[in-house]
């Protein structure tokens, strides 16, 4: 029998726990069975477990295979697009809505963490790093924006405090946010499929969904099948056709990530005095940090439609080598990519189907935080307390201009005109 283990990334080698959960063999009953096994629908399944539903949690590869297992880590607060759009796109009340909810994924992380002892390298500080001057006066207008919402754990760096953060001459400021920071994602995601299994959930993994009938509910795999009141669509990028409707309007992107050899801690604090995680203000942005052992662990760029080229280290170690130029021919002990979804509004979409099909997905780059509220989100809605949920399920859902074909190279288009922008500094 053929299985999906993890990509050859820093995260799987360093995982905490590699036991494999089983596969699904038969047929079973559950309150709720959760398609996926990342950050949406750990954080749902564990958030339901909680509250004493009987929940199954389905996984075509290893927990945490996609997304979750493979991203650069950051604790970034807010969604991809800010309080402001959302307020002036689509209302004062969906934007208060949402921004009262704009820190609370991070501050589930955080709670998870502590209560669950989940050991994953949490470390504090965010630093979004301004490349221009209109850069700096963006990150400016997003510290009242958030301080406006109750934020208080912000302050502005100037170009000569950056190296106080940052050993680098690329910057000319920008926002430190001390409520962010940084995780190993994949022990994260392992931690919290413990906690929820310790609760009594079951984790089935090697057990990709085949079909979703909707009429009883049943949801098949291979080997067995799971009878339930409700489903979470939970698969983002990785869901594929499953669920036509949901594909639709949603399109998969590649973004990639190398790790360095361990640097020594005198390499290590000469790069990242703070130990902060660092992201620029570009729109295909440079993000960037410092593991527990001490590697420089370095992503950046998009990939639209998904996938990863021939050659990621050709791709990273141009933009690795341009922000700290000192590392000279350091070695690149691992090269790995993954898919985030992507929508067109930016904006994560949640909803239902059916009324017994909840989906939660397209967090367009942000999805370490926001995955978790949006399992919080669920747990409520189906406890009988949609309001929150429902604030983002009425937000439109658009579909992409030109279809699935047309989609990728349109979009592509699109960020090599923001792109040009961001070099131009306009």
């Amino acid at each position: 029998m053929s299985t999906i283990q993890h990509t050859g990334s820093y995260y799987a080698d360093s995982a905490n726990n590699k036991t494999p959960y089983p596969q699904l063999d038969g047929s079973i009953d559950a309150d709720v069975c959760v398609i996926g096994g990342g950050y949406s629908g750990l954080s749902s399944a564990l958030h339901l477990q909680e509250q004493g539903f009987n929940v199954v949690l389905l996984e075509a590869g290893r927990i945490g295979w996609g997304a979750s297992g493979r991203n650069g880590g950051q604790l970034i607060n807010s969604y991809s697009r800010d309080i402001d759009h959302i307020r002036s796109r689509f209302g004062s009340e969906a934007g208060d809505m949402l921004g009262s909810m704009a820190f609370e994924g991070n501050a589930i992380i955080r709670q998870r963490i502590k209560q669950y002892t989940i050991d994953c390298d949490l470390k504090d500080g965010s630093f979004f790093a301004a490349n221009t001057t209109k850069q700096l006066q963006g990150f400016e207008q997003t510290k009242a924006l958030w301080e406006g919402i109750g934020h208080q754990q912000l302050s502005m760096v100037s170009a000569e405090e950056v190296g106080n953060i940052v050993n680098t001459d690329r910057y000319c400021g920008g926002l430190l946010d001390m409520s962010g920071g940084h995780i190993h994602p994949l022990n994260l995601a392992l931690g919290e499929a413990e906690a929820f299994v310790a609760l009594g959930g079951q984790i089935f993994e090697q057990s990709e969904v085949i079909d979703v009938v909707r009429s009883p509910l049943q949801i098949k795999t291979a080997h067995g099948e799971v009878n339930s009141k409700y489903a979470v669509v939970a698969g983002n990028a990785y869901l594929g056709g499953l669920i036509p409707e949901l594909a639709s309007k949603t399109m998969p992107c590649g973004t990639q990530i190398v790790a360095t050899e361990p640097l020594t801690d005198e390499q290590a604090k000469a790069l990242i005095p703070s130990d902060y995680c660092v992201e620029d203000g570009d729109y295909l942005l440079d993000y960037f940090r410092l593991s527990a052992d001490n590697r420089l662990i370095y992503g950046g760029g998009v990939n639209y439609g998904g996938g990863d080229p021939s050659d990621i280290q050709r791709k990273i170690l141009p933009k690795l080598k341009k922000t700290f130029p000192q590392l000279g021919d350091i070695k690149i002990d691992y090269s790995w990519g993954g898919d985030f979804l992507l929508t067109l509004s930016r904006l994560p979409q949640l909803g239902r189907l059916n009324n017994n099909i909840y989906y939660c997905q397209g967090y367009s780059g942000h999805g370490v935080t926001t995955t978790h509220l949006a399992g919080k989100l669920i747990a409520e809605a189906l406890s009988g307390d949609a309001k929150r949920f429902d604030a983002f399920a009425n937000l439109p859902h658009y579909p992409f201009p030109g279809g699935r074909l047309l989609r990728t190279p349109l979009t592509a288009a699109a960020a090599t005109y923001y792109s040009l922008r961001d070099r131009l500094g306009i």
